[in-house]
């Protein structure tokens, strides 16, 4: 059919008008998301403050099951952000997941130390606050030891409490934690080396760390992302009102950071990042050595596999130079901040570790609670590692993978996360045509997909092109339409 000018003008006109209106509808609903994004309500599971040493509030969570577990979950979050993170929103609350499994759970809010606090230290957080809210919550519970969760830096500092008080310790859970930097990949790591950087410049300068410096830090690790296409996506979906209530929490979380005590900003990254103190066994607080042999507690990693802020490999290390027999991983294709806020991590990862705590408690204090929702395999597949062998110090690497792993929360995260996901450093590789390139650069698959894809004899973008979607979902336990953006790359 011959090309028609004139009509072809009225459709250019047509869509012109049509994209002029959807402009002025989105420019007349841009003030109300907005004022959502100040306004809207994050951290609304119920709670009390049950203790408070100068800045600190020690919460407790009202419980969601008619019964709980005897032995209560502590949670401690970086210094750095707000830990509502961890509460953000009723389906993506990690706060709200333990409770709807039974746990009793507390968590510690830091608040913004002030200019007095600039001198505070690694060992007044650690020796002082943290111990003194692990009394607080034995004292209440009634408990000689008790389960802590630490995320990010929150982590770090529960690594090593557990190494100066092992006896009020009973499981050890570390979320995307740092604790060992030698080479392994994290992009803060090289830039806190002693090469470029000395954090005392800063605190003596400004005595503690502005929220506004580190805020900028972590956005220029992903500048177009984090200046540019969240913003983009914000405008397409902005007539979406979940979208958008999910985008202002977001939004607001990255925006409400806190200043960080001078001195202990100094001693993490020249103790941590800088001198990997923690894993080569040299690091002391007030004298005191932190001795990794005393960690011999069941311990959980729960890491993010497209995590840059706190790379996996930052975490693994620390398994292989403490005693404990009982250690289990779940490793997640998401990132730092999707391990808390992602739906599919709240459908796959927050069921397994909530069960982990509750397997490795004393059967007198399980509670007898409807657990439905915690459908997991990971008992099983421990009791047939201790089957095998009893004695195997290695532990027990469970492995999950989400059955469609869209990553859909990395827009309302307003992140990093999608970042990895989305720009694979093989795509220049796929494009080109290059058959001989490994399975794991093509954009969408981790390594935990590749190892499925090897196991198959499937291991160069070759090899990948030769099978269909059906069966590659087959051999990786991916989604068909997953497999398929794998296979439109090749």
């Amino acid at each position: 059919m011959a090309y028609n000018l004139f009509s072809a003008a009225l459709d250019a006109q047509t869509e012109a008008l049509e994209a002029a209106g959807d402009a002025v509808e989105r420019s007349q609903l841009l003030p109300k998301r907005l004022s959502e994004i100040a306004t809207i309500e994050v951290g609304t599971t119920p709670s009390e403050v049950v203790y408070e040493e100068n800045k600190l509030e020690l919460l407790h969570y009202e419980p969601q099951t008619d019964e709980q577990h005897g032995v209560p979950v502590l949670i401690t979050y970086a210094l750095i952000n707000k830990p509502f993170i961890l509460d953000l929103q009723p389906d993506r609350s990690v706060v709200r997941r333990l409770l709807e499994a039974g746990h009793d759970v507390y968590l510690v809010d830091w608040n913004e130390p002030s200019r007095l606090d600039q001198h505070l230290t690694l060992s007044d957080y650690i020796n002082r606050y943290i111990d003194n809210c692990v009394d607080v919550v034995r004292e209440r519970s009634g408990q000689d030891s008790i389960n802590i969760l630490g995320y990010c830096m929150g982590g770090t500092m529960m690594a090593i409490y557990a190494t100066l008080y092992p006896e009020k310790v009973m499981n050890l859970g570390l979320m995307a934690a740092g604790l060992c930097f030698d080479d392994t990949g994290g992009v803060l790591e090289d830039w806190g080396s002693a090469d470029y950087y000395d954090p005392s410049d800063v605190t003596d300068a400004l005595g503690n760390v502005p929220a506004e410096m580190l805020d900028e830090g972590f956005a220029v690790m992903d500048p177009v992302d984090n200046y540019v296409t969240k913003y983009v996506g914000f405008y397409d979906n902005m007539d979406d009102d979940d979208f958008a209530a999910n985008f202002a929490r977001m939004e607001r979380w990255l925006g409400e950071g806190i200043d960080v005590a001078g001195e202990a900003y100094v001693e993490f990254l020249e103790k941590l990042y800088q001198g990997n103190e923690l894993c080569n066994g040299e690091m002391e607080l007030d004298g005191e050595h932190v001795d990794l042999s005393k960690v011999d507690m069941p311990v959980l990693l729960l890491m993010g596999e497209y995590d840059h802020l706190i790379p996996s490999e930052s975490s693994k290390p620390f398994l292989d130079v403490i005693p404990s027999e009982d250690t289990s991983t779940i490793e997640y294709p998401t990132g730092h901040i999707g391990l808390s806020v992602s739906s599919a991590s709240h459908e796959e990862v927050w069921p397994q570790a909530a069960q982990w705590f509750i397997d490795r408690m004393p059967p007198e204090d399980v509670a007898d609670v409807d657990t439905d929702m915690v459908d997991t395999d990971v008992g099983a597949a421990e009791e047939a590692a201790d089957d095998a062998d009893a004695g195997d110090d290695e532990g027990v690497d469970i492995e999950v993978e989400s059955p469609e792993e869209t990553e859909e929360s990395d827009e309302a995260e307003g992140a990093e996360d999608t970042a990895d996901v989305e720009d694979g450093p093989g795509d220049a590789d796929v494009e080109d045509g290059l058959g001989d390139a490994d399975v794991e650069l093509v954009n969408g698959i981790g390594p935990t997909y590749a190892e499925r894809l090897r196991a198959a004899g499937i291991e160069t973008v070759a090899d990948l092109a030769e099978y269909d979607a059906a069966e590659l979902a087959a051999v990786t336990e991916a989604s068909e339409s997953r497999v398929a953006d794998w296979l439109d790359q090749v």
